[in-house]
């Protein structure tokens, strides 16, 4: 390996790197602040090496990563996520749980590097190597609270779901391969381009590979996980599972699908078409019958991942990737909400459980106004309400499907986004709600660490901003989308 090419990967190296020091500190010292500080502070520095990393003409590594544009946007977008994570899981654990907590941190990194080389990924060998670093890391987290019987439960649940889904995608790389002699995404794209050279089985590992995917978005019918995961892990797992974890999934799908037209594939359409439907209706269907707010935000978030693939559908070919455009800026959005979503519920929860229950945040604002105003904006943005990032997410992904006259998706992505407003705004009424007698001791006001409080003050503007003043962002989205 070359000096530009290491230079060109020195995010992904130092990312590497941080949990590595991590670990030689945690031998010499165990403390928990010290941990989490050096684990902000590497990403914090991966972060300030991208712009080097841009400024390299080199993007090709070997033949399994390329570091372009594209890779270094969702490299900002997932490290910028983890530190928003890993800062109020400091308050959390010391909250929550009684053992070591530094080890916590390490698996996080090392989700993030699975994440990120995803992202980067332009080779079948990379596309597991990272896929696999991610889902180990996340069984230990997902369980990370042994203590309770649902975090085991969940960790069990993800690792025989995860095993499962590794398995299609395997099975579906190695009768392609059989089929290809290929492994690089662009040699396999051009071969699929050509319908005089398909036969079965190269079908058929493609439609297994596209299983795979559906099992780690959790898209409907792959999604009987989700709910359970979300649910017993910690909040703020649930939050990097919900964005980091599924982030890299996505930018890995759209990578390996940018050179064919799927829009012009009818078998291929119809596939991803009923994937988005069936998690649309889905996913908000069984969030409108949920008490449970963390599986609330898991079945909705099942209903988002369904609007993403519209977008995905409507362009994601070398002559249009307005779709690709607008499902990025989607997934940016998405990002802030369900992560201050999550830390929101983590901050409310106690020692002995999560504030799970949507009678739990009764009277919030009486108590909390701010913590109850910020929850609110989150929701609204969810939900697509105006002046909010979401809401113009869904207004880029309804264009994006409306330029490409995908007039039945997009009328039934209307039809959904306004079921997704009713469930939204019932944890916002019972917010707002006078508190009933003894709620004070039922639920006691929660308290806020100072870094919790900024990172949720930052994401709350950030998501105001986005949906005033998009601009900049849909900006970088374009440059990093042409490197495709």
């Amino acid at each position: 390996m070359t000096a530009s090419e290491i230079l060109k990967m020195m995010p992904l190296i130092i990312v590497l790197a941080t949990p590595l020091i991590t670990m030689l500190i945690i031998a010499l010292h165990r403390n928990h602040l010290t941990t989490m500080i050096v684990s902000v502070i590497g990403l914090v520095l991966a972060i300030i090496a991208i712009p080097y990393s841009k400024a390299l003409d080199l993007t090709k590594i070997g033949e399994l990563l390329i570091i372009d544009n594209y890779a270094l946007f969702y490299f900002l977008l997932i490290f910028t996520a983890t530190i928003a994570i890993i800062i109020p899981s400091y308050p959390y654990l010391e909250m929550r749980f009684k053992g070591n907590r530094e080890e916590y941190y390490l698996l996080i990194l090392t989700a993030t590097l699975g994440s990120s080389v995803l992202a980067a990924s332009t080779h079948f060998v990379s596309f597991f190597l990272g896929l696999e670093i991610l889902s180990v890391s996340l069984y230990a987290l997902i369980s990370y609270l042994r203590q309770t019987n649902e975090g085991i439960e969940a960790g069990l649940k993800y690792l025989i779901l995860a095993a499962v889904s590794s398995a299609f995608l395997v099975f579906g790389m190695a009768l392609i391969y059989s089929q290809t002699g290929k492994m690089e995404f662009n040699a396999l794209m051009q071969f699929f381009s050509n319908s005089s050279k398909l036969n079965l089985i190269s079908i058929v590992g493609l439609v297994l590979m596209i299983v795979g995917f559906g099992f780690k978005l959790a898209v409907v019918p792959f999604h009987t996980w989700s709910p359970d995961v979300y649910e017993g892990a910690p909040a703020p797992v649930s939050a990097f599972i919900a964005s980091v974890s599924k982030g890299g999934i996505l930018a890995l799908l759209f990578r390996f699908f940018s050179q064919y037209d799927v829009l012009n594939s009818k078998p291929l359409f119809l596939i991803f078409a009923l994937l988005a439907v069936f998690s649309m209706f889905g996913g908000n269907f069984l969030a409108l019958l949920q008490t449970n707010v963390k599986r609330l935000l898991a079945y909705s978030s099942i209903a988002h991942f369904g609007y993403i693939l519209v977008a995905f559908l409507a362009g994601n070919n070398a002559q249009n990737f307005k779709g690709v455009e607008a499902a990025t800026f989607y997934i940016v959005s998405y990002f802030i909400t369900i992560i201050g979503a999550f830390i929101v519920v983590g901050i409310f929860s106690t020692r002995e459980r999560e504030a799970m229950s949507v009678s739990d945040y009764r009277g919030l604002y009486w108590r909390h106004p701010w913590l109850s105003v910020a929850f609110s904006a989150m929701l609204f943005s969810l939900a697509g309400i105006p002046l909010t990032a979401g809401f113009i997410g869904k207004y880029y992904v309804l264009a994006s499907g409306i330029d490409n006259q995908l007039w039945t998706l997009v009328i039934i992505l209307i039809v959904n986004s306004a079921l997704g407003v009713y469930y939204y705004l019932r944890i916002v009424v019972e917010m707002f709600s006078q508190p009933e007698e003894a709620a004070e001791t039922k639920h006691p006001s929660p308290s806020v660490g100072v870094m919790t409080g900024l990172i949720l003050a930052v994401l709350t503007i950030a998501l105001i901003w986005l949906g005033v003043y998009p601009t900049g962002v849909i900006g970088a989205i374009k440059i990093s989308v042409m490197g495709l």
